[in-house]
């Protein structure tokens, strides 16, 4: 396990009431599917579901039913309806609890868009985002749970409401909710990939199309477990598609935009090294080295020169968007190129001029 141990959760949940979930997502959601049995007596859906799952909270399970994330035979229900035999419960809870304790910690963030049901930050490189193995502390949630309480924030949650995820050396944008409601309505989004998010990569080579698809099955790597392959015939790992746009063209590197159809673990970066355009930079696949251009001594103290500029893989998580769940209006927000990603387009620019 290495320090962004974030991109590599369990792959299998013990549960078998889970089904599955996008490996951003695993973790911070709970997918119920339940058959009530045939002698079960009418019993109110809360109280139902407070047994079935003892480790929740009425309230959990209240803003649950609210948010729609509580579907009997096909239908969002309230809290007040009665289960009966029978019934087919499909059930989406958010952040099951966690066994370590958040500790707040005084680090800076860049928060762009707070109110009293949401925060959204826009996340520096290098930043883990939540704690684990490895990295108990120094992570976004700490410092979100400081500044929470600093501002002697009033919450029904009892820690930080974490929606989703991104790699630690990705930058950009995350939403993280304050409310149980909010975690709620924000987790069905994500969960449904109903959000608008747009990253930013650049990647090895000249792309010969403008726009594309990359299609391919995403699993663990055979001998390389750090690493994610891909397998196009299907025969192992998770459906995943990834669609691109070419937004700037470097001869040996390319600046592209990509939409993720379903988020899977290290997608953007398996799926471009599979079709020869690993990420400029990304050590873990090999992208650390000069991969295209001339075998030259001039070009290659140029590469390291990028490097040292762009010290990491070159991924940002540019734009998201997603309804608001009081105002049921959307917010969208877009995330300006970090300073070491633009700094690495001036040094190509100069250097193909030149």
């Amino acid at each position: 396990m290495t320090e962004d141990n974030e991109d590599f959760l369990e792959e299998e949940l013990s549960d078998p009431g889970y089904i599955d979930l996008d490996e951003e997502n695993k973790g911070l959601y709970e997918h119920l599917n339940i058959s009530v049995d045939k002698n079960q007596e009418p019993l109110r859906i809360d109280k139902f579901l407070l047994i079935y799952r003892q480790n929740s909270s009425r309230n959990k399970i209240s803003q649950t039913c609210r948010a729609g994330n509580v579907v009997v035979n096909g239908n969002a229900v309230k809290q007040n309806y009665r289960v009966k035999p029978g019934d087919q419960i499909s059930v989406l809870l958010a952040h099951p609890p966690r066994e370590n304790v958040i500790i707040p910690q005084d680090i800076p963030i860049n928060i762009i868009y707070e109110d009293d049901d949401l925060v959204v930050v826009d996340k520096e490189a290098g930043m883990v985002v939540h704690p684990g193995f490895g990295n108990w502390d120094g992570t976004l949630v700490n410092a979100l749970a400081y500044h929470f309480e600093k501002n002697n924030e009033k919450s029904d949650l009892d820690r930080v409401g974490l929606v989703h995820r991104i790699d630690k050396d990705t930058s950009g944008l995350l939403v993280i909710a304050k409310t149980e409601y909010a975690l709620s309505f924000l987790a069905k989004q994500f969960f449904n990939r109903t959000t608008k998010r747009l990253y930013w990569a650049f990647v090895w080579g000249n792309m010969q199309e403008d726009e594309g698809t990359i299609r391919g099955h995403i699993g663990r790597h055979p001998k390389n477990r750090m690493q994610m392959s891909v397998y196009e015939d299907g025969s192992q790992g998770k459906h995943a598609v990834t669609h691109y746009k070419v937004l700037e063209r470097f001869r040996y590197m390319t600046w592209v935009e990509c939409k993720l159809e379903t988020g899977r673990t290290h997608q953007i970066r398996a799926h471009f090294r599979h079709i020869g355009h690993t990420l400029f930079n990304d050590e873990r696949y090999e992208g650390h080295t000069p991969l295209r251009g001339v075998n030259l001594p001039k070009y290659r103290q140029f590469i390291k020169n990028v490097f040292e500029i762009l010290p990491r893989h070159a991924l940002h998580a540019h734009t998201l968007g997603f309804i608001h769940p009081t105002t049921k209006k959307e917010l969208y927000f877009e995330s300006p190129m970090p300073q070491d990603m633009a700094d690495a387009v001036k040094k190509w620019r100069n250097y193909l001029e030149n």
